[in-house]
């Protein structure tokens, strides 16, 4: 029974909903009759109630209640009312009341969000029966901090600690098999076979069921974890053993390779001893030869004595010789040049007589240049008289000359005018041509955009973007027009206005193709969808046009409002398409407002009664409810546009097109007036040279004459001035012999000066050659002399290096041999006064004794122990230390071993406790299934499915059901059965669940609103005989309608949810005395 309350704050836009009682005057006699107030402990001695179950609840300010007290009964409890009226909020009650999470009720995140509308404060009460004394539990709600304060029986506490107490009493709120709330019917299907497994456990099984079974999982867990581990210790002691045997081979090599090198080492302490001894001896040798050569060096230098005093005197006999040639060759110098001077005046006089001869001949050949250009010039002056003689007379050719000149001017004229047409038209075609440009430029910035739109639909919907261009190629295949996708046709005239649109008209009908007929489409859709399998949208539009539908109201009527339009005034689109929207969209009566809108929205809807409206930022759709009559809404905030930003005015690109047409026909005008101008302009050019070229001949015919007449006087006065420049030959010759005659008198007097010059000079040539001849004799005495002392100097300096060679070869070996003897010692680690121990000593009698046998030894080993490749010292270590690892890891292999066949075991025993209790307990919900099928006339059967029996974790429950003979047992899934078979199916199950359960209180919130009339009065029959027989838990059943003349049991408890605003208050609230006034007028009616 529900105690309901009336809201005695402000009012709101929501009622108070509240729960009343039945009235004892229902159709339905078998309902139990309520009293109120409730009192829950006096009916727990006529009807117990099972461990557990909910003996009151009480709400305040909880979602639509004010305050509300239930009092269920211990079996089967039904809570009936219309939609909207508060059955759910008594779901919702137990939920957090119980310490479940809000979001398991699917209605909202956070626990605040439950408190009323107004209210800071909220709370729930739950009286839970328990044989020890009730358990009374309090949730206090915050809306502001959005926390919860807890209380058991009027005592502060905390969640944790009510989830303790509820859960001794196995109370799951958070399993579906137990609570099943509105908005999770569906997810009940949704549940996997292993949710379901773990569901029913918690549920219906056993308390150790369900631990068996997470210790299983976890038994399962580690025996794979010991297993893996297992078999990777057993494979890497495989490596290892493997791979020591490989290394045994490598160890073997390494010792053979230090018995080489030990070898070696011996050698190479041997070796520098052995060096050493060679040195030494080598030292003795070359000190006895230093000593021989040192006695010869002193033998040479005595010698040299005699032969360099010798050299002194004869040098000083040259000094003499040498300034006595000096002196003559001084003479001869002075000689020679007196010779030289006397020579270079006889060149002078001969080259005297040569210029003479040379200005003879050149004025011989002047004159008879002369005389031949006199005779050329007579010759030229008889031509021009000749043609002067011949010349026409030119008194005439003047009027001829005029006219050609007035011709020539007028044809100039012509010319000019026509060049004046021409840079008119090519202005007029640089203008046109600058116009189609900029109107190319518009027509490319709009296909630019419509572009955009196009991408974004290639982004979005490939499918559809292909088709469009198909239907681009193949428009010829329709009979009628075929418009492309509407999010293309569509332009609006404010681009913030497109999310208006996008959020009214579905995306499924933006893509969707347009079509005026029937068959057209079908002709696309099978080309399409069939032949290129695209998926596609189409549509086709009505045959009667809506686009120009007026509105049920003007838009003047709503502009107080803040509404500025209707949808389908912000944008354009071809009139199939505007009718189609506004024949299934009703944009035409669909108005858009501002943010003025959305702050009087209440009085808005109240007032105008639109179906539809749009804010600045939100749509609202307002309903009608077909219960109360109340108007209901419902707003959503606005999405972004993401296809119409974009605007493409058609009209205004068309009248662009032709506009280009225009411009292209003006030009070709413009370009054959031009070619014309050309032509004539040719033709003229042409005519105006042949004028020229005439008055050219006529001019040069006039100016002839007077050119001839100007040449002859010019010719004649050169003839004068020729004949004039007369020169004398005679003369010239006579007196050039005369200076040539006293020159050659002049040469010979200088002839004979200088042969007494070159006497002079060859007597003393002739001494000089005689003191030359003397100092050659002293000088070859001397050379030979100095070439003995050189031979003698050489020996003796070929000796000292050789002495010095010798000495510093003696210093160098005695150096060597104090290196080596060092070095020997510290190759066997001896000090300075130590001799070499006796192992070594032994050691080296067995070695070779020169440097060759021992390097060529040394070799040998060397290249015996360089074929040990890959060793290192480290082998060995590692070898030994691999065989400590493998000892170490087969002793723990077997403790894994032992550990897991003790995993083995303790699965054995747990999986022996669990399974066959749980198969027990399947088997036994698989009973009570099937019979429940059975008695509609149906097959289902639940049975335990695993794939692999030891993959505990995959263990789960399998719902199988037919509700038709025709069909085979099908699991029960989301997507296979429908709505209502679903909720058959989840209902069957429950009820399935209810006789073995060892919860308390089962909760089902609507169940029964996908099925059919006859399942549904099937499904009430079987939940009232399932749950109304003795010692089962208790069940609440909310449902908003029921069928008529269903069977009813004295055990159930019908609690009816009403609300209004003319419901009583709470302390007004008294069912005892309706009883009894209802009594007096039953009384009363007979005697009336």
């Amino acid at each position: 029974m529900a105690t309901p309350s009336r809201k005695t704050s402000t009012p709101s836009t929501l009622p108070s909903k509240r729960a009343l009682p039945r009235d004892p005057s229902s159709e339905v006699p078998s309902k139990r009759k309520s009293s109120a107030p409730p009192a829950p402990l006096p009916l727990q001695s006529s009807r117990p109630f099972v461990e557990g179950s909910i003996v009151r609840i009480v709400m305040e300010n909880f979602l639509t209640y004010d305050i509300c007290e239930v009092s269920p009964g211990p079996h089967l409890n039904m809570i009936i009312g219309a939609n909207g009226t508060g059955k759910s909020s008594i779901v919702c009650a137990i939920c957090l009341g119980l310490a479940g999470k809000p979001a398991f009720m699917g209605r909202a995140d956070k626990v605040g969000f439950f408190v009323k509308r107004g209210c800071s404060k909220g709370m729930v009460e739950i009286e839970l029966f328990r044989t020890s004394g009730n358990l009374v539990i309090t949730r206090e709600i915050d809306v502001a901090k959005n926390q919860s304060s807890w209380f058991i029986n009027k005592k502060s506490t905390t969640q944790k600690v009510v989830e303790e107490q509820v859960a001794a009493l196995n109370i799951q709120v958070g399993n579906l098999c137990q609570f099943l709330p509105q908005d999770k019917v569906g997810e009940f299907a949704k549940l996997s076979k292993i949710e379901l497994l773990e569901a029913t456990e918690k549920s219906i099984g056993p308390p150790e069921m369900h631990r068996y079974h997470c210790e299983l999982k976890n038994f399962r867990e580690k025996e794979k974890q010991l297993e893996t581990s297992c078999k990777e210790k057993t494979e890497y002691l495989e490596k290892m053993i493997q791979r020591n045997e490989r290394y045994k081979q490598d160890v073997e090599r390494f010792y053979e390779r230090k018995r080489h090198l030990d070898l070696i080492e011996m050698l190479e302490a041997k070796r520098p001893w052995v060096e050493y001894e060679n040195v030494r001896q080598e030292y003795e040798e070359v000190k006895l030869a230093r000593d021989r050569v040192k006695e010869e060096v002193r033998k040479l230098k005595e010698g040299q004595i005699p032969m360099t005093r010798r050299i002194e005197e004869i040098e000083r006999q040259r000094s003499v010789l040498g300034a006595r040639i000096k002196e003559k060759a001084t003479d001869i110098k002075e000689t020679s040049q007196k010779c030289k001077q006397k020579q270079d005046i006889i060149e002078r006089k001969d080259k005297q007589i040569e210029e003479l001869q040379q200005a003879l001949t050149v004025k011989q050949n002047e004159e008879h240049d002369r005389q031949r250009r006199i005779s050329n010039t007579r010759k030229m002056i008889e031509d021009l008289q000749n043609e002067l003689k011949t010349a026409e007379n030119c008194e005439n050719l003047q009027p001829h000359i005029d006219a050609i000149t007035n011709d020539l001017r007028r044809v100039q004229d012509e010319k000019a005018l026509c060049e004046g047409e021409v840079i008119d038209k090519r202005g007029e075609k640089e203008s046109l041509e600058k116009e189609r440009k900029s109107v190319g430029d518009n027509i490319v910035r709009f296909d630019n955009l419509m572009n955009q739109k196009e991408d974004k639909l290639r982004q979005r919907y490939r499918d559809t973007y292909d088709a469009v261009l198909w239907l681009r190629n193949n428009r010829d295949k329709f009979k009628q027009r075929v418009y492309e996708p509407i999010m293309l046709t569509i332009n609006m005239k404010d681009n913030k206005n497109a999310k208006y649109i996008e959020n009214h008209i579905s995306s499924n009908d933006l893509r969707a193709f347009v079509f005026e007929s029937q068959e057209d489409m079908e002709v696309f859709l099978k080309e399409i969808r069939d032949n290129k399998k695209l998926r596609v949208n189409a549509v086709i539009a009505p045959k009667s046009s809506y686009a120009d539908k007026a509105p049920s109201r003007s838009l003047n009527e709503l502009k107080q409002y803040g509404f500025f339009s209707y949808l389908r005034e912000l944008f354009d689109a071809p009139d199939p398409v505007m009718s189609f929207l506004c024949c299934h969209y009703h944009i035409h009566e669909v108005p858009v407002g501002t943010e003025r809108t959305r702050e009087r929205i209440e009085r808005v809807i109240q007032e105008t009664r639109l179906k539809q409206i749009y804010t600045a930022e939100e749509k609202y759709v307002v309903k009608t409810s077909i219960y109360s009559n109340k108007v209901i809404s419902s707003n959503t905030s606005l999405k972004v546009a993401q296809f119409l930003t974009v605007t493409v005015d058609l009209e205004q690109r068309r009248h662009l097109e032709e506009q280009l047409k225009e411009i292209n026909r003006k030009l070709q005008a413009v370009e054959a007036g031009l070619i014309a101008l050309y032509e004539r302009n040719k033709h003229l050019e042409h005519k105006d040279n042949e004028l020229r070229q005439k008055k050219k001949e006529l001019l040069e015919r006039k100016t002839k004459k007077r050119q001839l007449e100007q040449k002859i006087s010019s010719k004649l006065g050169s003839l004068k001035l020729m004949e004039q420049d007369v020169c004398n030959l005679e003369e010239e010759e006579r007196k050039a012999s005369t200076k040539i005659r006293e020159i050659n008198v002049q040469k010979a007097k200088l002839v004979t000066e200088l042969t007494n010059f070159v006497k002079i000079c060859t007597s003393l040539h002739i001494q000089k050659v005689d003191l030359i001849l003397q100092n050659t004799t002293v000088i070859s005495e001397k050379n030979k002399l100095q070439s003995d002392y050189m031979a003698a100097s050489s020996q003796l300096r070929l000796t000292e290096q050789h002495f010095i060679k010798l000495d510093e070869s003696r210093q160098r070996l005695l150096q060597k041999c104090k290196e080596l003897m060092k070095r020997a010692r510290q190759v066997c680690n001896l000090g300075a006064e130590q001799t070499v121990p006796q192992e070594y000593q032994t050691a080296f009698q067995d070695l070779p004794n020169t440097l060759d046998e021992i390097d060529a030894l040394l070799t040998e080993e060397r290249s015996r122990a360089s074929c040990f490749t890959g060793l290192n010292p480290t082998v060995v270590q590692e070898y030994t230390k691999r065989e400590e690892e493998i000892e170490q890891l087969t002793e723990e292999l077997k403790i894994k071993k032992v550990e897991l066949e003790k995993y083995r075991e303790s699965i054995s025993q747990v999986k022996e406790r669990w399974l066959n209790p749980l198969k027990e307990l399947v088997e036994k919900i698989n009973e009570k299934f099937s019979n429940f099928f059975s008695s509609m006339q149906c097959a289902g059967e639940v049975d335990l499915h695993t794939e692999n029996e030891e993959d505990y974790d995959k263990y789960g429950i399998r719902i199988r059901v037919k509700f038709r003979s025709s069909t085979q047992l099908h699991e029960l899934t989301p997507h296979h059965q429908s709505g209502g078979e679903r909720s058959v199916s989840t209902m069957l199950y429950l009820m399935a669940l209810q006789e073995l359960n060892r919860c308390p209180f089962r909760v089902v919130d609507e169940i029964n609103q996908g099925m059919d009339p006859i399942n549904e009065r099937r499904v009430f029959e079987m939940v009232v005989n399932t749950a109304c027989k003795e010692n089962t838990s208790q069940y609440f059943f909310i449902t908003p309608k029921l069928l008529q003349n269903l069977p009813y049991s004295d055990k159930m408890t019908v609690l009816f949810v009403y609300n209004g605003p003319h419901m009583l208050e709470p302390n007004r609230w008294n069912l005892k005395a309706f009883q009894r006034r209802r009594r007096r007028i039953t009384f009363t009616q007979p005697s009336q």
